[in-house]
């Protein structure tokens, strides 16, 4: 691991940005050398606008308190914003793009000029459509971002998932968010 990577999250307000960079904060606490932030940007936004997200993951300390400006991972939970924002902006050349999409991957990486950089893809909007009823592509986004960075064993971030998310939903629905994560586990793609 790196000694700091800082990810930066792409979304719209009301997709859940905000908790998954939240979620992977507190799926990662405790974990012995991992020291974390999560933090959103965003302003009096309606449902619908742009909004980002943070997280920084670092062995020792965290002293930096601003937004990520090169990030080493990019992450977007909404493809609409793929032509609309430049979501490759200060991403350090080997960073790691995770998208929320259905379009051919090799399409995207040349628009969005991409190079050799790493991406991936799923699609996290059928995916929680079709597990809990809704197409909040939170969780799918941070199981995949999991999954491709190894951040954490898959079984141990389920067991800390389903601590996390005991403590604030029904039983029900924190099986069907589990359900999501073994999909994104399954169906995320290198492109």
């Amino acid at each position: 691991m790196k000694p700091i990577i800082e990810i930066r999250w792409h979304g719209r307000a009301g997709q859940g940005v905000v908790t998954a960079a939240v979620t992977v904060a507190d799926v990662l606490a405790g974990e012995e050398g991992k020291y974390v932030q999560a933090f959103p940007e965003f302003g009096a936004e309606k449902r619908g606008a742009p909004i980002l997200a943070f997280n920084r993951i670092s062995q020792k300390p965290i002293r930096t308190h601003s937004q990520v400006y090169e990030p080493d991972i990019v992450v977007v939970t909404d493809p609409s914003l793929l032509g609309l924002i430049d979501v490759t902006d200060g991403a350090k050349e080997d960073a790691i793009f995770l998208l929320n999409t259905t379009f051919d991957i090799s399409l995207v990486r040349k628009k969005l000029n991409l190079g050799a950089r790493k991406v991936y893809a799923l699609d996290a909007y059928t995916i929680a459509r079709e597990e809990i009823g809704r197409p909040i592509p939170n969780i799918p986004m941070v199981a995949a971002l999991i999954k491709v960075t190894g951040l954490l064993e898959t079984e141990k971030f389920k067991e800390k998932l389903k601590s996390s998310l005991s403590k604030k939903l029904r039983p029900e629905v924190v099986e069907s968010n589990l359900r999501t994560v073994e999909r994104a586990f399954k169906e995320v793609r290198e492109g």
